[in-house]
């Protein structure tokens, strides 16, 4: 039977019968197009405001420093520089460019090799300063970006929702506080890659899915194991926390949905033993390495008491927020652990959520989770406004098993972020999909609850530049490439300045002692920083105070096996550092007459 719609005299009917293939496509295709231009706008919104928080650390990140943790800056430049010489071909994770002879354990450190490598180009090219302003920013809009794919893909939530979700996750109290140094602590991208494929895996073993998929199972566990590889090398802490928090969901979720744990439980426990044998065939070997390897570390260095949560935290606003005081800070160890500030607005706003969502199974799990997490982050002993009680913390029960001891508990509430940034979103996107009330009122009371929490940029300040000894090449003349240069004074976990010589040499050389993590303490426990020799302490006193000391003869050859003992071919002094004068000559009664090369005194050994 024809149609009796009009068809055009001059039309031919396979040029109709194209039209109409193409159209469906070239529409797909235009909706394709328009979603990604809309998710890449949201990404650059997140890029946009992760260049506003870092702005003070450019135009040259190279004379600026963050001011609130400048110490801790000096050592991942550090870091940063060492990681780049594995595209020089000079790498290992035992390095003799610090601490010599002994050298340092990089995996027992809180490195982030896989970024250090990614990036040596950047840092071989421009600096290791470039490089460490590039990754506070690019961190926090990474971390951003990754929950905003995850909750647009496999929540499926409309992309308000999700905005504000992920830049929860991205931007919220304990991430831009965290922001201050601690790259390995903000590295947290590959996170909602892990959480997709463990969701992947549990779909594929699940028979009302489809599954057992086979297929399925083996890509995602092949998947889970590079991504948590990846993350071993980019910030094990993240993966520690990402861990304990899959695990209390996981738990959860097979309580209150018994029939999918039955399900799809065998299938999935064989996706894991693969995911986690294929990890171990990777990062085995570095973990050994770490815990009993040469300079390696088996214990935590920190304590669980003093790096606990305070209570009132919990409902008190960041001082790195737009609305809060100065006076919150003393509820924490220091300023790169505003790992709490959640305000009480978004407590109440988040538990209404909850609560108005019902008892799905993923919102109980994320309430249960980000509860365990909140209370095992108050440590061992419950403090309530700087007042230490006597009441344990579920930490405490944690206390002596290995690894876990090692933990510092404030950082288990940067796992609550994504939790209840997932609650949030689950609740404005329902409520967008709603007709009553709750469609404008579920979005204005998260958006009212989210605003206290704008982030103020990273305080920065200026720093002194490298001495053009180092920058003008001129140590070469005292040292050769991989000998051991002493500064005087040697880098201190304190005062790490001269470790910059290094990293601005591209750690073309080492040093003794300096700021690093290592067996130095008790019993071989760990330690920050090593022992110092006579002759380095001898160095640090006039520093100090200024006052020259009178040197014998004992000194003098204290002097030599110091020198020996370090393996240093040069020992250098500023002209600018201050005492230069009394240090200058303590050094020439040591070691004898000075050479001045550029702005620096030097003395071969």
């Amino acid at each position: 039977m024809s149609s009796a719609a009009p068809t055009a005299p001059d039309a031919a009917p396979h040029q109709d019968v194209r039209r109409a293939d193409r159209s469906p496509r070239w529409g797909r295709l235009r909706a394709a197009v328009g979603r990604s231009r809309a998710d890449l706008a949201v990404v650059l919104l997140f890029v946009a405001a992760a260049a506003w928080l870092t702005h003070g650390l450019w135009p040259d990140p190279g004379s600026r420093t963050l001011a609130l943790n400048p110490a801790d800056q000096a050592l991942y430049e550090w870091f940063l520089a060492v990681d780049a010489r594995a595209l020089l071909g000079d790498f290992d994770l035992l390095t003799d460019r610090l601490n010599a002879p002994d050298g340092v354990n990089l995996m027992a450190n809180t490195t982030i090799i896989a970024l250090g490598v990614l990036l040596a180009p950047v840092t071989l090219t421009l600096g290791a300063p470039v490089t460490f302003a590039l990754l506070v920013g690019a961190n926090l809009a990474g971390t951003a970006a990754a929950w905003y794919l995850l909750f647009t893909r496999l929540l499926g939530a409309r992309r308000f929702a999700a905005g504000l979700g992920a830049a929860l996750c991205g931007f919220g109290p304990g991430m831009v506080s965290q922001s201050n140094s601690h790259l390995h602590m903000t590295a947290q991208w590959l996170v909602p890659m892990i959480v997709w494929l463990v969701v992947r895996m549990l779909r594929a073993a699940d028979p009302e899915r489809g599954g057992p998929d086979q297929r399925r199972l083996l890509s995602s566990a092949v998947g889970l194991a590079a991504a948590v590889s990846a993350q071993a090398f980019v910030g094990e802490e993240v993966l520690f926390l990402t861990f304990v928090t899959l695990l209390v969901m996981a738990v959860t979720y097979a309580v209150v949905d018994r029939d999918l744990a039955r399900r799809a439980l065998p299938s999935f426990a064989g996706g894991m033993m693969v995911a986690v044998g294929l990890a171990l065939l990777v990062i085995g070997w570095p973990l050994w390495f770490q815990f009993l390897g040469p300079q390696g570390v088996a214990t935590g260095m920190f304590s669980p008491h003093y790096f606990s949560a305070d209570l009132r935290s919990w409902w008190t606003l960041s001082p790195l927020s737009v609305i809060g005081g100065d006076d919150a800070a003393r509820l924490t160890t220091g300023p790169a652990e505003y790992n709490t500030f959640l305000g009480w607005p978004l407590l109440l706003v988040t538990v209404g959520c909850a609560f108005w969502l019902g008892r799905r199974p993923l919102v109980v799990a994320c309430l249960v989770a980000a509860l365990a997490m909140g209370t095992l982050s108050l440590g061992p002993r419950l403090v309530v406004d700087g007042q230490r009680t006597g009441v344990p913390g579920p930490f405490a029960l944690l206390a002596d098993v290995p690894v876990v001891d090692g933990a510092l508990p404030i950082r288990f509430a940067l796992a609550v972020l994504p939790l209840v940034a997932t609650l949030l979103v689950l609740a404005v996107d329902r409520a967008s999909a709603s007709t009553g009330r709750a469609r404008r009122l579920v979005p204005a009371a998260v958006g009212a609850a989210l605003l206290p929490l704008f982030p103020v940029p990273l305080p920065t300040s200026g720093r002194p530049p490298v001495p053009e000894f180092v920058t003008g090449g001129h140590w070469r003349q005292c040292v050769p490439p991989g000998g051991v240069l002493v500064p005087v004074p040697p880098a201190t976990p304190r005062d790490p300045w001269p470790m910059r010589w290094a990293t601005a040499a591209d750690v073309a050389f080492g040093m003794p002692e300096g700021f690093f993590i290592g067996p130095h303490g008790r019993n071989g426990s760990a330690a920050i920083g090593t022992f110092k020799q006579p002759t380095s302490a001898l160095l640090a006193e006039v520093a100090k105070r200024g006052l020259r000391p009178v040197v014998g003869e004992e000194q003098r050859r204290q002097a030599v096996r110091d020198a020996d003992f370090w393996g240093a071919s040069c020992v250098a002094l500023t002209v600018d550092t201050p005492y230069a004068d009394s240090l200058r000559g303590t050094l020439e009664d040591l070691y004898g007459p000075s050479t001045r090369i550029a702005d620096a005194w030097i003395w071969r050994v």
